[in-house]
């Protein structure tokens, strides 16, 4: 067989499936040295299958797979990481209880020689700091126990171990979804520093400005298909999208404007654990308000306190009027407040339980008989209501939740939601990581709540979601609100000041 050297990775004809489930039908991609690729597809359009394949974690059911002109087989990860390829995970991939250091080197630590093998601490705590100084980052991180950061600065630091792996293609799985705007630039700085230097990028995303930023070319995916490879630079994001979604989307934020009503949530006097000053706020039937703010801001904290996942001192909560005691999470449950967190696999999600126990499981009271048996078949109808309601695929109730999309991992988690006729839903960054089309399905849903007469909240740090979306919003800066602007108000110029403190 003839070798090839144009690209540093060809993929030719790549197909797997599960069960009956075809989820790759014959995809070719090619990734050239020094180039920043863009895969963009719907959420179970087949990435991330697609880069399992090439991390060795899934094996093809069909095609082939060259590396540098050569024919490989990737068994396993080790094979993938001896080539040269890393991978930055949209879900972090880190031990909260190791230091930075360790964490960038697990699995991979270097050693001191001799007899006895050592652990060259030293060493990797310089290599360390070299990678968070490419990220703009303190080297006084190095030390830190991981789980002590926030989630944006946990992930800098899975791009640092991309860093240290010295690879020739570092896979970027939404890697911008956790990072504050400064983190932002900073992480697009080093992306170019990394084309400079020859190595390549595969990078995924939903964010179509970071796209036209960063990308050279851009290959679409729709239902296991290779739509089109085109240059980045020459097309246009509405074509991606159409060819993406095979339709065109005509309104990116579909809100919807109703009547204001009387107030239906207040919140009054909360401290929340590391906030300077008590926090108030209010919200109308009627209306979306959006909470923005810079990662690190407090929202949330706010929202979690407000869930009573997290202690909370003083203060009151009121629905339609009425004072709730909120303690625990199961007092907000009983009290009709909703937390789509924006963690969805690690707290809104059981991965290895079904999708019917998933979406029932907040509200598993309901289906208790006297006898204390539970009543399966009215587990599996709501179940199955709320997966036709909300259009989740694939559709089958018995499937574990992780062998979801993001999108419609999504959709269950609001689903479960939904099964508790709950009348407060705070969204906490509900879009994170889900394709174009599946951001505007859950924001008709949110329409459809307000509309139906509940409360709805959105923490976003997304400027163009919050404009397009809310009716109000409330901008928080170091756990306080700095500001409450009308959406007609309301521009991203002010709302960065207020976040800022400019």
């Amino acid at each position: 067989m003839a070798v090839r050297t144009e690209s540093l990775l060809e993929m030719k004809g790549i197909k797997k499936s599960f069960d009956q489930n075809h989820v790759l039908k014959g995809i070719d991609l090619d990734i050239k040295p020094g180039e920043v690729h863009v895969l963009l597809g719907e959420n179970g359009a087949g990435k991330s299958t697609l880069i399992k394949i090439l991390t060795g974690a899934y094996q093809k059911d069909a095609g082939e797979i060259y590396w540098e002109g050569k024919p490989v087989n990737l068994q396993t990860p080790i094979d993938a990481m001896r080539l040269g390829i890393a991978t930055i995970y949209q879900e972090l991939n880190v031990i909260p209880q190791l230091k930075v250091y360790e964490n960038i080197f697990l699995g991979r630590e270097l050693k001191r020689g001799g007899k006895m093998s050592m652990l060259d601490h030293k060493a990797m705590r310089e290599e360390a700091k070299r990678c968070l100084g490419m990220l703009g980052q303190s080297p006084n991180l190095v030390d830190m126990q991981l789980g002590k950061l926030g989630i944006g600065q946990q992930q800098l630091v899975e791009i640092a171990k991309a860093l240290a792996f010295d690879a020739k293609l570092i896979i970027m799985d939404e890697p911008t979804s956790s990072l504050s705007a400064q983190e932002v630039e900073q992480l697009y700085m080093c992306v170019e520093q990394l084309k400079k230097k020859g190595i390549a990028i595969l990078f995924i995303s939903h964010k179509l400005e970071e796209i036209k930023r960063l990308g050279d070319r851009i290959t679409i995916l729709r239902d296991g298909f290779k739509i089109e490879t085109m240059p980045v630079q020459t097309t246009d994001p509405d074509y991606w999208i159409e060819l993406m979604v095979g339709r065109s989307l005509d309104e990116k934020f579909p809100k919807q404007t109703f009547t204001l009503g009387k107030e239906g949530f207040r919140v009054e006097g909360l401290e929340v654990a590391g906030a300077p000053e008590p926090v108030g706020f209010s919200v109308r039937y009627g209306e979306i308000v959006g909470i923005a703010g810079l990662v690190g801001a407090g929202r949330t904290e706010l929202a979690r306190a407000i869930f009573g996942a997290d202690p909370s001192r003083n203060g009151k909560i009121f629905i339609d009027g009425k004072e709730v005691k909120i303690k625990s999470p199961r007092d907000a449950i009983d009290a009709g407040i909703a937390l789509i967190t924006e963690d969805r696999k690690g707290e809104g999600l059981l991965l290895d339980q079904t999708l019917d126990f998933n979406i029932t499981m907040a509200n598993m009271k309901k289906f208790a008989k006297k006898s204390r048996l539970i009543d399966l078949k009215g587990i599996r109808e709501e179940a199955k209501r709320f997966i036709k309601e909300l259009k989740i695929r694939p559709d089958n109730i018995e499937l574990k939740a992780r062998n979801l999309s993001g999108g419609n991992q999504q959709k269950v988690v609001i689903a479960k939601w939904l099964c508790t006729k709950a009348k407060v839903f705070i969204f906490d960054e509900p879009t994170r990581g889900i394709d174009v089309g599946a951001k505007v399905e859950v924001y008709r849903l949110m329409n459809e709540l307000v509309e139906n007469g509940a409360i709805v909240i959105m923490i976003s740090s997304e400027l163009p979601e919050i404009l397009g979306m809310c009716d109000r919003v409330l901008v928080m800066r170091e756990g306080k609100i700095t500001a409450d602007l009308p959406i007609g108000e309301a521009t991203q110029e002010r709302i960065m000041k207020a976040a800022t403190g400019a």
